[in-house]
């Protein structure tokens, strides 16, 4: 019976990490081809910005940055969240298994995109802001250095706080997590997935905001932040690597100002 159980175990677990794992790579593919879009020239995402004079978006151009947004986090997320949704889906076989309801796993990993959702929301508007004041290239980079000085010296300052380094905290303990905020159900399930995305939001989003100044569509530079929150998330000592990388981003900021 336990060699079953075992074996279940061990097929689930397969099943949730090919999961995730295509889902993952359909949102890098779905970047990949956006950005191979915008570099062959003016287009409907090409044309974020004029310098001289910026085009105003329509309702369909802030719907596609928001979709844009959205699947990116996704891309850039869900490998740091995997420990945390493999854990979710344990608990919760073998609480079928004696006996309790079944819950699908996909009700926390919509939860847990459901708040990086709101953050691309709030993304987009922040996009929106700069591309009328003409503060970004058609690549989606900042044009001014101050601008990205100020942005590096922000996220920098941000990787040091308190703040920062709880909900870092809560992203690295998938266990203290499924201990104190267990909720049974669907509708339990969708809730803890939305508060574990809402400590991922609160550790990550500055970092996301460099995007602004490194390129929002600059892939490398979205591959490596997606491997420093995965550093941060999962690596023995990831707090520290937060800390090391702020201090790293404080001098970049102060080294932009200086030049700008």
């Amino acid at each position: 019976m336990a060699h079953i159980l075992v074996t279940v175990l061990r097929r689930d677990r397969l099943v949730v990490l090919a999961g995730l794992g295509g889902v993952t790579v359909l949102a890098w593919l779905y970047l990949i081809l956006l950005a191979a879009g915008m570099g062959d020239g003016p287009g409907a995402m090409g044309e974020a910005v004029d310098n001289a004079r910026p085009t105003p978006w329509t309702a369909g151009d802030f719907a596609l940055m928001v979709l844009m947004w959205s699947v990116m986090m996704v891309g850039m997320m869900l490998p740091g969240a995997t420990p945390m949704i493999l854990l979710f889906a344990m608990v919760n076989r073998k609480k079928r298994e004696a006996g309790h309801p079944f819950v699908p796993t996909g009700a926390f990993a919509l939860g847990y995109a459901g708040a990086w959702t709101a953050f691309s929301l709030f993304a987009t508007i922040g996009q929106w802001a700069l591309h009328s004041a003409a503060l970004l290239s058609p690549m989606l980079v900042s044009t001014s250095a101050v601008l990205a000085g100020v942005l590096f010296i922000a996220a920098g300052t941000y990787q040091l706080t308190p703040l920062k380094h709880a909900c870092l905290k809560n992203c690295r303990s998938p266990v203290h997590f499924i201990m104190t905020r267990w909720r049974s159900g669907g509708g339990g399930a969708l809730r803890m997935g939305l508060e574990h995305g809402a400590y991922c939001v609160g550790c990550c989003w500055f970092l996301m905001g460099l995007l602004f100044v490194l390129g929002v569509m600059n892939l490398l530079w979205v591959a490596a932040l997606t491997i420093l929150v995965l550093v941060e998330k999962a690596a023995p000592h990831g707090e520290w690597t937060a800390r090391i990388s702020g201090v790293a981003m404080l001098a970049a900021g102060l080294y932009l100002l200086i030049l700008a």
